[in-house]
């Protein structure tokens, strides 16, 4: 056998073994619903979820509220305190140092910024 044969023997064979673990990996996802309407309650929920925060000081000049707050989940971050601006000046007006909120911060144009501020 030539050499041009030797090879074309051999990657037929690796195409067939990769095709017949594609067709077996696609069994095993058979019975998975992928479409965005099979998302679970909890996961949809958990995008619109409010997180526990307690007002520490409100900068009008900045337009910034610094926050003492729980895990911010949908951002990826942990319970601390720290300053975020806020969406609004409706926001800053209604906000007051020891105020317990309820609040939404998300990442707007680079910015993490407090999208939903309610009091508790």
């Amino acid at each position: 056998m030539n050499k041009l044969t030797s090879i074309a023997l051999v990657m037929g064979t690796a195409f067939g073994a990769f095709t017949v673990q594609q067709s077996a990996f696609a069994d095993d996802m058979s019975g998975m619903k992928m479409s965005a309407g099979a998302m679970s309650p909890a996961a949809a929920s958990s995008k619109s979820a409010l997180s526990d925060a307690e007002i520490r000081k409100v900068d009008p000049a900045t337009g910034m509220v610094t926050l003492k707050h729980g895990a911010l989940e949908n951002v990826g971050m942990p319970a601390m305190t720290m300053a975020f601006k806020a969406k609004d000046a409706a926001m800053l007006k209604q906000a007051h140092e020891g105020d317990k909120v309820k609040v939404r911060v998300e990442n707007v144009g680079g910015t993490m910024t407090i999208v939903t501020m309610q009091k508790r």
